[in-house]
């Protein structure tokens, strides 16, 4: 057994926080790039230039991308092999109380969904937790931010539906959205399980790398086709019209009911903000 000591993981939950907010992943840059110079429409290519600037100019001054810090997700994938000496729970919510206060980020968080009062230090975090073998501890952080969160949904299709009534849903959902989740988004879909694991599926897709891809040859080729038809929409960057209305679409999948099928669809702003660690 491996005894992991908490301040480590204090530590790098604060450091993964502040870097997230300040710093758009350089494959994401590269992505914001090559959409520009598809983008058809001048204003909409004129908006991914100022993105651009404002991720570059952020990661060099060390201020927020963005002035919604957002409410942090945390994912955490614990070896079979260790063990505490503590709560890491509560680790990890230091670690997010020390990164907004020290960081000087943005405290959005508030401790009761009708009365409104701030916890004045962006916690508690929302904590996912997985077993799997061996004796690391891998933490992945996303600050995401409301814009982007409130346009998500989850929906119970029927099977009949199959994947036109997908693709109907998703369509939709994001011309509905227009501009209020910030495009060019990362769209994030998942598929099966139940409600509450579908909406899990959902979140862990929008985290992945940009630029992979299903390993699922259904779940590829339906990301590819969504891409295409999102990007058809017309709804362009911060929703003013253009060819380039998201930089991908990732498609998760799990084991359902023979009578439910389950999509839903989680959006993230072109920032992409996500760190890990494996500790």
């Amino acid at each position: 057994m491996r005894k992991l000591d908490l301040n480590l993981v204090t530590q790098a939950v604060k450091k993964m926080l502040i870097e997230a907010c300040e710093k758009i992943p350089v494959n994401v840059i590269e992505r914001l790039r090559e959409a520009k110079e598809k983008e058809a429409n001048p204003l909409g290519k004129s908006i991914l230039d100022q993105i651009i600037e404002n991720g570059l100019l952020a990661m060099t001054r060390h201020v927020p991308i963005c002035q919604d810090t957002g409410m942090v997700v945390c994912f955490l994938e614990i070896g079979s092999q260790v063990v505490f000496d503590g709560d890491i729970y509560e680790a990890i919510n230091r670690g997010v109380r020390e990164a907004y206060i020290d960081g000087y980020l943005r405290k959005s968080v508030v401790r009761h969904p009708l009365d409104r009062v701030n916890t004045k230090d962006n916690t508690p975090a929302i904590i996912h937790t997985k077993i799997i073998p061996g004796e690391t501890v891998k933490i992945t952080v996303a600050p995401k931010g409301a814009g982007s969160e409130n346009m998500s949904l989850v929906k119970m299709l029927i099977p009949a539906d199959g994947i036109e009534g997908i693709k109907k849903l998703v369509l939709d959902t994001i011309f509905n959205a227009g501009g209020k989740p910030c495009p060019p988004i990362i769209v994030g879909i998942g598929l099966g399980g139940n409600l509450e694991k579908s909406a899990f599926l959902a979140k862990e897709a929008v985290l992945r790398e940009i630029d992979d891809e299903a390993t699922d040859p259904i779940a590829r080729q339906l990301e590819q086709e969504l891409l295409q038809e999102i990007n058809d929409l017309g709804v362009g960057p911060m929703g003013l019209g253009g060819t380039v209305t998201a930089l991908a679409v990732k498609v998760n999948t799990y084991p359902c009911h023979i009578a439910s099928l389950p999509v839903a669809i989680n959006i993230q702003c072109h920032a992409s903000r996500h760190k890990s660690v494996v500790l």
